[in-house]
């Protein structure tokens, strides 16, 4: 018969685990939770001011038909950039996704924290926050024109 570690090794090998990986840093609790809807723009009006909540990357004045997704995985991939999803991949503690009806996504997510010894920028949320502006700067944060509405109403 096998013998159990001792409690000393298991919590050896729980540090381990969690040096290991990404986005594991629940210990000291879960903050910031945020819930978005992504909706899909299917009329553009060139001539009109886009407000801060509207990402785009495909410049057109033509009108746009609605995508229809059957998964979430088919959704992420429509409204993110591979660099986007790996921006919540890697700094979201938990992260959760949702279809809206055939045409939408929601996301709930939440930030860990590094501890109490790191400095602001340098954690899970901070890390968030400048990743994504530094995508958005370069154009590299959407793959199409969406809007989205933050709520309440958290998958989590």
């Amino acid at each position: 018969m096998e013998e159990l570690p001792t409690r000393f090794q298991r919590d050896l090998l729980w540090k381990k685990i969690n040096i290991c990986m990404t986005n594991s840093d629940n210990l000291f609790g879960v903050f910031n939770k945020k819930t978005c809807i992504y909706s899909q723009v299917t009329c553009i009006d060139i001539g009109h001011p886009y407000g801060p909540e509207v990402f785009a990357v495909d410049v057109t004045a033509a009108p746009i038909a609605p995508t229809n997704f059957a998964s979430v995985a088919e959704a992420k991939s429509w409204f993110f950039t591979d660099a986007a999803l790996a921006v919540h991949d890697e700094c979201c503690t938990q992260l959760q996704w949702a279809l809206v009806g055939t045409t939408g996504l929601k996301v709930t997510m939440a930030f860990g924290t590094k501890g109490v010894q790191i400095a602001a920028a340098d954690d899970w949320s901070e890390q968030y926050n400048s990743r994504k502006a530094s995508l958005l700067n370069s154009n590299n944060w959407a793959k199409h024109y969406w809007t989205f509405t933050e709520t309440s109403d958290h998958l989590f």
